[in-house]
């Protein structure tokens, strides 16, 4: 199973919550930080500042960031536009800020580019590019429209140099830490998104070993049960009537020939068993493979004449036998000989075909047909028509067609019976 089932592409970002919740740090830095620099300004440096317009944008702030906690606390999903509206209230009340103070004037105005930045670790483009566009229209209107800052030294201009640059260090200071503090939780979510992500990928392909040993041994019990119902019934044979001597030593024959068709079965459930922990699936080529499928079947059911037809263009295909797979096709095939001797006919055909990117195993039979509920229900449930049958073979095949990502579909075939469709990727198939 391709582990891109398991993980998406964006697995290994910073996910919505996620960013939410170091939107909520950063912004209690930022309240907190722009509360000392008012302070300083206002008591320290005694400079002529509307101090009551900017704690009331400082409030503001500090109130939309109660509601974010008290957001985080609720189960709702959080999308991506929902961070969008953060960052334009934060935007919306640093501009509110910057504006009391400056504005593009103001050394702290480059802080406009930490949401920016972290948009661009994080958001669609589309969002990155409205922010950048909203940043971009709030620097141009500052430029234009903004409470001049007052002068701390009237007739000294290089000392309001001087706390200008004093300004831009402690902006840089500022910004720094800002970013250094998001990316390190960037970095830290990250890490532990690939320590899990590795877990995961370790536990599905234990998974997948494991299902497939099972659905190995429940194939395998599944076939065993052909074999020993004829012994089952060649032993009742012996016990109601006696035997002449050639009779016997064929039912004998037929006894032993049975035996050693379940022991080969065992051994080769243990062999794949041990093929699929070693993760080293058989390779051959397409008509091989399905020729061995067709000598085991032949072997199990001697008395059914199997028609193959495999397309020329595919025969040669190199085909990566994954464990299962041989027991899919003979489970179908097994089936559809049920199916067929039900109205006294021994015919199955076996077609083979490729289309496109899909390799398709159609397996027909000559039976009396399925009903429309049957057809329905057909590999899904345990249903079977055979009067002492374990309604596995279907069931089975099913299963192996979603672990190789393939599909099973039965439909009613034209002329009576059914026809079973078993689609592979060719992937599992390559020229070499």
């Amino acid at each position: 199973m391709p582990l891109s089932k398991h993980f998406p592409a964006s697995y290994l970002h910073l996910g919505p919550s996620e960013l939410l919740a170091s939107l909520a740090w950063l912004r209690l830095c930022a309240i907190v930080g722009q509360a000392l620099t008012v302070a300083f300004v206002a008591h320290w440096l005694v400079l002529p500042i509307p101090e009551n317009a900017l704690w009331r944008g400082i409030a503001v702030l500090l109130l939309f960031e109660v509601l974010v906690l008290w957001r985080m606390r609720r189960t709702w999903p959080v999308n991506e536009l929902e961070v969008f509206g953060h960052f334009v209230v934060d935007m919306g009340v640093l501009a509110y800020l910057l504006y009391l103070t400056g504005g593009s004037t103001n050394p702290f105005i480059s802080l406009l580019v930490v949401p920016i930045a972290l948009a661009a670790t994080t958001l669609a483009a589309r969002y990155l590019i409205a922010i950048a566009l909203f940043a971009g229209i709030i620097y141009a209107t500052l430029m234009l429209y903004h409470l001049s800052l007052p002068s701390m030294y009237e007739h000294d201009m290089h000392a309001d140099f001087g706390l200008h640059v004093l300004g831009m260090a402690a902006n840089f200071a500022i910004t720094g830490f800002l970013l250094g503090l998001f990316i390190w939780r960037l970095a830290r979510a990250l890490r532990q998104q690939q320590t899990q992500m590795q877990r995961e990928r370790e536990r599905a392909l234990r998974d997948e070993g494991i299902l497939a040993i099972a659905t190995q041994a429940a194939g395998a019990a599944h076939e065993l049960n052909t074999p020993l119902s004829t012994i089952r019934t060649l032993l009742g044979e012996l016990r109601r009537a006696p035997v002449d001597a050639a009779t016997l030593s064929e039912d004998l024959d037929v006894l032993q020939s049975q035996a050693d068709r379940c022991r080969d079965i065992l051994r080769e459930l243990v062999a794949v068993g041990s093929a699929q922990l070693a993760d080293t699936p058989e390779t051959l080529d397409l008509e091989e493979f399905i020729a061995g499928c067709a000598e085991r079947f032949r072997l199990l059911r001697p008395e059914i004449e199997l028609q193959i037809d495999i397309a020329a263009e595919i025969a040669t295909i190199r085909l990566s036998v994954l464990p299962g797979l041989r027991h899919a096709l003979i489970n179908l095939l097994n089936n559809a000989a049920d199916a067929s001797q039900q109205q006294s006919s021994a015919r199955v055909d076996l077609v083979v075909r490729g289309q496109a990117s899909i390799l398709e195993l159609r397996v027909r039979d000559y039976g009396i047909g399925l009903s429309a509920d049957i057809l329905a229900a057909a590999g899904h449930d345990f249903y079977s028509s055979k009067r002492n049958g374990l309604g596995l073979g279907l069931a089975l095949t099913h299963a192996t067609a979603e672990r190789l990502n393939g599909e099973l579909s039965v439909h009613a075939a034209a002329g009576g019976g059914s026809e079973t469709c078993l689609r592979l990727p060719l992937r599992l198939a390559e020229n070499r």
